[in-house]
C-alpha cells in the first residue's frame, strides 16, 4: 500500500464535533475536511457506526477519511447514540431510532457552511447496512452508498441463522456488543458528565441475546431493517461491495438482481475487511475506486464509472487447503449485466457415493453424523488476520454422506449460488442439514469451496416451520454461499452432506439419522462459459491511503485457536484467545486501550445436548491516574427444549465495582 501525504487539497480535522437531536441527545462526530470547505463547499461521505472512532476504528478511519478529505470531500465519522463518545443508550441493532438519528445528522450535515448539500454514506458490516438501511427511508440528500461485506435480509443472510438454523456466532456477536456497551466515554471530552453517561449504558444497554434467542422465526423483529421488503425503497445510487471468503457473499448478487435504482458489485477474494487493506489478497485501490463513485454521484461527473460492467469479481483458483491466505491465486473478471446470460447449470446427479451427469439405479443412504462434524469449518465470518478460514476437510469428509466426481478431464468455472436439491427422510421431528461442496486434490487433500445449511423443519418457509413427519420423505432445497472458483483439471467435485456442523451453527434438538434418495437428488452448478472479452478486463490499481495513525504500542495482538479431545470425557473443546493488545493513542492525550477475549465452544461427539458456549471480555480504558474497566462472561448451553442462557457483568472505576449484574433466563426452542 502507498501512503499518499500530500493530496489536492490541504486537510483539516475537527477532532470532536457535536451534532444535537431533537430529543436533547448529543452524538460525537469526527471530521476531515478541505481546509478551504467553508469557501468551496464540498459533498459529504457520511460513515455511522457504533465502534467508537476514538480508538475502535481509528486506524481504518485515519488510512480513509483523510483520503476522501483530501480529495474534496468533508468525512464524517459520527459515534451512534450510546456508543463512543455520544451521549444516550443503544438498546439494540439496526433500530428505528438509529434510522431516525441518521436523519437528523444528514440534515445536520447538509446546513454546514462547508457542505454543497450532497450526501454520500459509506460502511463496511454494520455501516454496510445502515447505508442501505437509511437508502430506504430516503433522505432527500443521499445520493449514493457504498455498502461494504452486508446483507439485505437480517434473518437468512445475517450473523443470526442460516437457513434456519441458529449460528454459533449469534451468541458471540451478542457478546461483542455486550461488551462494547460497558465501555466508557472519554471524560476529557464529556466533563464531569461522562461518569452519569456511562452509567446509564451499563444499567439500560442490556443483553442483546435475550431478544435474539426470543426471537427464533423470521418475524417482524428481523423485517425490520431488511431492505429486501422493498427493494424499490431504495433510491440512491448503490455500490455493493463483498468478499469470498467473508460470511457475508450473497448480497451483492441479490441488490443487483433486485434494485431499480443504479447499481454496480465488487467482489474479492477478501475476509471482512475493507478491500484497500484486506487479506486474502490481492488488495486493491478501492479509495480510488469510491472516489470515481463519489465523484459521479456527488459532483455529477462523467467518469465512466457507470459504463463498465455491472458485475467486477475474482474468480478463484484452485488451491491446497490452508486457514490462512495471505493472497488468493487468480483473475479478475466482469458481467456486463447481473443476472448474467454467460451463466449455465452442470447439473450433478447424487449416485451411490458419486457425482454424474446421468442418473443411476436409486438407493437410500443413511447419514448421522458426530456433533463434531464442522470442526475444520473455521470461522462463520472471517476477518482474515489468523487462521480463520475453513483447513483442510479430509477428517469431515469421515462424518458426511460423500458423493464425488472423477477427475475432471478439463477445468470449470462457476459464479453464483450451487443448488441440493434432494429427496430425504429424518428419524426425528427436527433436524438440519448441512451440504459442502469441496475440491479434492490428487493427493486427498480437500478444500472447501462453499457451504450451505438448512433447518429441514424450515424447508417451507422461515416465517413458520413446521415439524417433520419422522421417516416421511421431504423434496427440500439447500442453497449453497454464491462463490467464483475454477475446479482445476485432475481434481475432483466433492459434496458432503451432514447432520452436524459445530461450532458454525448449534446442533439440532436431538441426535439425527437422515436418509438421502440417490438418483432423484442433484447438485446443480452455476458454469460460468469463458469468453474472449475475459482477457480485456483492466486491472485495479494498486491500494492507497492516507498515513497511518501516530499510536503507542504497549502490548501487540495475538490469538490462539486449538482444538482438544478429552480422551476421558470424550468432550472435544474448541479454545479461542484474542488479545487485541494495548494501545496509547497519542492524539487524544495518552488515552490508553486494552482489550482480551476468550472463546471456548465444548460438545461430546455423541450428544447434541453437551454443547456449550463461554465467551469472556474484558475492556481497560485509562489515562494518567484515570482508570475503569468491566468484564463480561456468557454462556449458552441447550437441553432438547429450551437454550439456557447465563451471563454476568462487572464495571469498575479506579478498582472499586459501579456496577454488576446477571442474567439467568431459559428460551424455548421453538423448531431450533
Amino acid at each position: 500500500m502507498e501512503f499518499v501525504k500530500q493530496f489536492p487539497r490541504n486537510v483539516r480535522v475537527i477532532n470532536e464535533s457535536w451534532i444535537m437531536l431533537s430529543d436533547g441527545v448529543r452524538l460525537s462526530a469526527k471530521i476531515w475536511l478541505p481546509d478551504d470547505a467553508e469557501n468551496d463547499p464540498v459533498p459529504a461521505i457520511l460513515e455511522y457506526l457504533p465502534y467508537r472512532y476514538q480508538d475502535g476504528t481509528a486506524d481504518r478511519d485515519a488510512l480513509t477519511h483523510p483520503y476522501f478529505a483530501g480529495h474534496g470531500y468533508a468525512a464524517v465519522r459520527v459515534d451512534m447514540r450510546g456508543s463512543g463518545n455520544s451521549e444516550g443508550v443503544m438498546l439494540g441493532e439496526y433500530l428505528k431510532q438509529e434510522q431516525d438519528d441518521a436523519l437528523e445528522i444528514i440534515e445536520w450535515i447538509t446546513s454546514q457552511n462547508w457542505c454543497s448539500g450532497a450526501v454520500g454514506m459509506i460502511g463496511i458490516s454494520w455501516g454496510g447496512f445502515n447505508g442501505l438501511q437509511i437508502a430506504a427511508r430516503q433522505p432527500a440528500a443521499l445520493k449514493a452508498v457504498v455498502s461494504i461485506c452486508s446483507t439485505d435480509d437480517r434473518y437468512s443472510d445475517d450473523i443470526h441463522f442460516m437457513g434456519g438454523s441458529m449460528l454459533c456466532d449469534n451468541i458471540a456477536w451478542s457478546t461483542f456488543m455486550f461488551s462494547l456497551n460497558t465501555t466508557p466515554p472519554d471524560p476529557r471530552l464529556l466533563g464531569n458528565n461522562w461518569q452519569e453517561v456511562w452509567l446509564d449504558r451499563l444499567r439500560e444497554s442490556g443483553l442483546w441475546l435475550t431478544d435474539w434467542l426470543e426471537h427464533q422465526h423470521r418475524d417482524e423483529f428481523y423485517r425490520h431493517g431488511s431492505v429486501c421488503e422493498n427493494y424499490e425503497d431504495i433510491k440512491a445510487a448503490v455500490y455493493a461491495v463483498g468478499g469470498w471468503a467473508d460470511g457475508y457473499s450473497n448480497s451483492v448478487f441479490r441488490l443487483l438482481s433486485n434494485l431499480s435504482s443504479p447499481c454496480k458489485g465488487l467482489i474479492g477474494p477478501w475476509a471482512h475487511k475493507y478491500p484497500h487493506f484486506a487479506k486474502p489478497g490481492p488488495a486493491i485501490g478501492f479509495l480510488q475506486e469510491c472516489l470515481r463513485w463519489w465523484d459521479h454521484w456527488l459532483k455529477g461527473e462523467e467518469n465512466g464509472t457507470m459504463d463498465e460492467p455491472q458485475l467486477r469479481f475474482w474468480m478463484q483458483d484452485s488451491v491446497a487447503p490452508k486457514t490462512h491466505h495471505e493472497y488468493r491465486p487468480g483473475r479478475w473478471l466482469a458481467e456486463e449485466q447481473w443476472p448474467s446470460p454467460h451463466i449455465g447449470s452442470r447439473v450433478l446427479f447424487l449416485n451411490e457415493h458419486t457425482l454424474l451427469p446421468e442418473a443411476g439405479e436409486p438407493a437410500v443412504l443413511p447419514i448421522s453424523s458426530p456433533e463434531t462434524v464442522g470442526l475444520a469449518s473455521g470461522a462463520w465470518c472471517p476477518h482474515g488476520e489468523f487462521p480463520d478460514q475453513a483447513s483442510d476437510q479430509r477428517a469431515e469428509a469421515g462424518g458426511s454422506l460423500n458423493f464425488e466426481t472423477a477427475p475432471l478431464e478439463s477445468d470449470l468455472e462457476i459464479l453464483g449460488a450451487p443448488v441440493v436439491d434432494i429427496d430425504v427422510s429424518c428419524d426425528r421431528s427436527s433436524g438440519q442439514i448441512v451440504a459442502c461442496l469441496n475440491e479434492v486434490l490428487p493427493g486427498g487433500a480437500a478444500n472447501r469451496i462453499t457451504y450451505g445449511i438448512l433447518n429441514l423443519t424450515h424447508r417451507n418457509s422461515h416465517e413458520t416451520p413446521e415439524p417433520l413427519v419422522a421417516d416421511r420423505e421431504y423434496r427440500v432445497r439447500i442453497r449453497l454461499n454464491a462463490i467464483a472458483h475454477r475446479f482445476a483439471a485432475g481434481n475432483r467435485i466433492r459434496l458432503s452432506l451432514s447432520t452436524a456442523y459445530w461450532p458454525t451453527v448449534w446442533p439440532s434438538p436431538e441426535k439425527v439419522t437422515l436418509r438421502v434418495r440417490t438418483a432423484s437428488s442433484t447438485l446443480t452448478l452455476p458454469e460460468r462459459s469463458n469468453r474472449q472479452t475475459d482477457h480485456d478486463i483492466p486491472e485495479f490499481p494498486e491500494p492507497e491511503a492516507a498515513p497511518p495513525l501516530s499510536k503507542t504500542v504497549l502490548r501487540k495482538p495475538s490469538s490462539d485457536w486449538t482444538i482438544t479431545e478429552d480422551m476421558q470425557t470424550g468432550n472435544v473443546v474448541v479454545d479461542q484467545w484474542f488479545d487485541e493488545g494495548e494501545v496509547i493513542y497519542d492524539e487524544h492525550d495518552g488515552w490508553n486501550v486494552d482489550s482480551t477475549h476468550h472463546e471456548t465452544f465444548t460438545i461430546h461427539p455423541n450428544d447434541p445436548s453437551s454443547a456449550r458456549c463461554d465467551f469472556t471480555w474484558t475492556e481497560a480504558f485509562s489515562r494518567g491516574a484515570w482508570n475503569m474497566s468491566s468484564r463480561t462472561r456468557t454462556t449458552v448451553t441447550s437441553t432438547p427444549t429450551h437454550f439456557l442462557l447465563e451471563a454476568i457483568l462487572e464495571a469498575r472505576l479506579g478498582g472499586k465495582i459501579v456496577h454488576d449484574q446477571k442474567w439467568k433466563r431459559s428460551f424455548k426452542r421453538r423448531l431450533v
